[in-house]
C-alpha cells in the first residue's frame, strides 16, 4: 500500500515543516504491517525522519527532503543517543538518531526513487560537548582541520544533525536511484547492518560519502561519490557497538570516486576551483579504516574510477585483522597522494589490552595511475616485528609526476607507529615508486612505475622485507640511480626485470641493484 505524505499533512513547499507529517504516513504504514511512503515533487522541509520495519520511502522525480536549520526555530534533530563507549571513536561514528533519517533495530527497509535527499541544515562535525558559550566562540574559528577533517568549530549544541541517512543494526536495507547533496559528517552511515544494499547513488557532499561500519554481506555497486573534504567510500570497523565486529563479505563494484568542488558533480560542471583543501588537495577515495577494532575480511573492489581524489587505502591500526581482500580493474587519475597505501599500525584505540592486528592476504591486479602525487610514492607499511604479509601486485602501471631530489632520496620515514595513518605521516618518501617497510611476503607481477618530470629517487626501497619476488617489473630510472634499494631484506628475487640481473639473494644488509 501505497502512503502519500501529502494526505499525512505535508505541504512540500520547502517552507512549511514536514517532518511531523513524514513520521505521521511512516508510523501509519508501520501499524498496516508496512507500505510504500510516497514522496511526489515537491521539497519537504525536515528535521528527523524514522524509519520502521517493512517500510520503503519513495522520492519521485522533482521530490526533495530538505534537511532544516535549527536557527529557524521550529524544531530540531533528534537528540544523539548515549553510548559509552563513544571514547573510542570520533562522536559522528558513535551516535545515529541525529540524523536526517535514521532507524535502529529496523529489518526490511528500502529508501528509493531519483529524487534528491539535500542536507543543507546538517553540520559536518557535531561534537556536541561542549557548552554553548564555547560552541559560539569555535565557530567563529577558521575552517580546515588537518586530512580534511573540519576544526573544532563544526561543533554545536544539540538539536542539531550530523548524518543524511544513519542505520544502526538493522538488516535487509536498500539504497538505491537516490541523490544525496551535502550529506553532513556522513551522507549515509551503516553501523552493524547486515544484508546492505547500496546501488546506483549519486552523492556530492562536505565530508564522507558512504561509512560502512561493522556491516555483513553488503553490496555497494554502480554509485558516484563524490567528497573533495573526507573520504568517498570507506570501511570501518569501530568500537561504536560496544564490541569488536568486522566487516565482512562486502563488494564493491563499478563505483567512481572524487574530489570536484562540492556541488559540482551533481550540476556537471566538476570544478576543481576550491583551494580550502587541507594539505591542498581533495581526499575523496575508497578507504578501510582509519576505526578498526573489528577488522576487514572476505572484501572484493573492482571496476572503480578515482578521479582527482586520494589514493586506495587499506589501513589496520585498532587492532583487527585486515585480510583476504581482492582488488581488481582499477584506474586513477591526478591522485593527491599515494595511489596504493597498506598501513599496519598501533594507534590501538580500543579497550585496554588491544594489541596489534594484522594485514594479509591482499592481491591487487590491473591498476592503471596517471599524474600521481611526487611526494609519497605507494606505501606498504607496517611497524616492527608486526609485518604486513602476503601481498600480490599484478599488471600495474603508475605514472608519477616526478621531481624528487637526490637529498630526498635519503630521507629516512619516520616509523610514527601510533599516528593517524595516512601517507603524510611519513613525509617525504625516499623512494618515487613503491616503499616497502616491515613486510613478510611479496610479490610484483608485470608492474611498471614511470615519470612525467625526471626523478633523483629510486623507483624501489625495500627495508625489513622478507621474501620479495619481482617478475617482469620495470621502472624508469634516472642516470646513476638503482631500480632497487635493499636494506636488512631476505630471500630476495628478481626475475626478467629490465636492467636488473636475475637476483636470488639470501640476505642483503644494504644493496643497491
Amino acid at each position: 500500500m501505497v502512503y502519500d505524505v501529502r494526505a499525512f499533512g505535508a505541504k512540500g513547499d520547502g517552507k512549511a515543516l514536514d517532518s511531523p507529517a513524514i513520521n505521521r504516513a511512516i508510523e501509519a504504514a508501520a501499524q498496516a504491517g508496512g507500505g510504500t511512503v510516497y514522496f511526489p515533487a515537491g521539497t519537504y522541509r525536515s528535521f528527523s525522519i524514522r524509519l520502521k520495519s517493512n517500510i520503503a520511502l519513495y522520492l519521485d522525480h522533482g521530490a526533495v527532503i530538505l534537511a532544516a536549520d535549527p536557527r529557524d526555530g521550529d524544531g530540531k534533530y533528534d537528540d544523539p543517543e548515549p553510548n559509552p563507549w563513544d571514547q573510542y571513536q570520533d562522536f559522528g561514528h558513535s551516535h545515529w538518531h541525529n540524523s536526517l533519517i535514521w532507524g535502529e533495530g529496523v529489518a526490511n527497509v528500502s529508501i528509493l526513487g531519483p529524487g534528491l535527499i539535500w542536507g543543507k541544515g546538517l553540520v559536518r562535525s557535531g561534537n556536541q560537548s561542549r557548552s554553548r558559550e564555547q560552541n559560539e566562540a569555535l565557530r567563529a574559528a577558521p575552517s580546515g582541520g588537518p586530512f580534511g577533517y573540519p576544526n573544532p568549530r563544526d561543533a554545536v549544541e544539540p538539536g542539531w544533525g550530523n548524518k543524511a541517512i544513519s542505520l544502526k543494526l538493522c538488516r535487509n536495507v536498500t539504497i538505491r536511484d537516490v541523490s544525496i547533496l551535502h550529506g553532513g559528517h556522513f551522507a549515509i552511515l551503516a553501523t552493524g547492518v547486515d544484508n546492505l544494499t547500496i546501488d546506483n547513488v549519486k552523492i556530492d557532499t562536505n565530508r564522507d560519502g558512504i561509512d560502512i561500519d561493522c556491516c555483513r554481506n553488503v553490496r555497494v555497486s554502480n554509485c558516484s561519490v563524490n567528497s573533495p573534504f573526507d573520504d568517498g567510500i570507506c570501511l570501518k570497523s569501530s568500537y561504536a557497538l560496544g564490541f569488536a565486529r568486522a566487516t565482512e563479505n562486502v563488494t564493491i563494484t563499478n563505483c567512481q570516486v572524487s574530489g570536484y568542488d562540492e556541488g559540482t558533480f551533481l550540476d556537471g560542471t566538476f570544478k576543481r576551483d576550491d583551494r580550502g583543501y587541507s594539505l591542498g588537495n581533495p581526499t575523496g577515495r575508497i578507504k578501510f579504516g582509519t576505526e578498526s577494532n573489528g577488522g576487514f575480511k572476505n572484501i572484493t573492489i573492482a571496476n572503480c574510477v578515482f578521479d582527482y581524489s586520494r589514493g586506495l587505502a587499506l589501513e589496520t591500526v585498532d587492532g583487527g585483522a585486515l585480510e583476504d581482500v581482492t582488488i581488481a580493474n582499477i584506474t586513477m587519475r591526478d591522485v593527491t597522494n599515494s595511489p596504493i597505501f597498506l598501513r599496519l599500525g598501533a594507534r590501538l584505540r580500543g579497550p585496554k589490552g588491544t594489541a596489534v592486528g594484522a594485514l594479509r592476504r591482499v592481491i591487487i591486479s590491473n591498476v592503471v595511475v596517471y599524474n600521481a602525487d611526487p611526494r609519497y610514492s605507494s606505501i606498504i607499511s607496517g611497524i616492527p616485528n608486526h609485518a604486513i604479509e602476503d601481498v600480490t601486485l599484478n599488471a600495474i602501471r603508475i605514472y608519477y609526476r616526478g621531481g624528487g631530489t637526490r637529498e630526498q632520496a635519503t630521507l629516512e620515514p619516520p616509523e610514527n607507529e601510533q599516528a593517524y595513518p595516512e601517507p603524510a605521516m611519513f613525509g617525504v618518501i625516499p623512494a618515487y615508486g613503491f616503499f616497502i617497510r616491515h613486510v613478510k611476503g611479496i610479490k610484483m607481477n608485470d608492474v611498471e612505475v614511470q615519470y612525467l618530470q625526471e626523478d633523483l629517487r629510486p623507483p624501489f626501497i625495500l627495508d625489513d622485507v622478507k621474501d620479495a619476488t619481482f617478475i617482469f617489473v620495470r621502472a624508469l630510472r634516472a642516470a646513476d640511480v638503482p631500480t632497487f634499494v635493499l636494506k636488512n631484506v631476505e630471500d630476495f628475487n628478481t626475475h626478467e626485470c629490465r636492467e636488473v640481473p636475475d637476483v636470488k639473494a639470501k640476505r642483503a644488509t644494504l644493496e643497491r641493484l
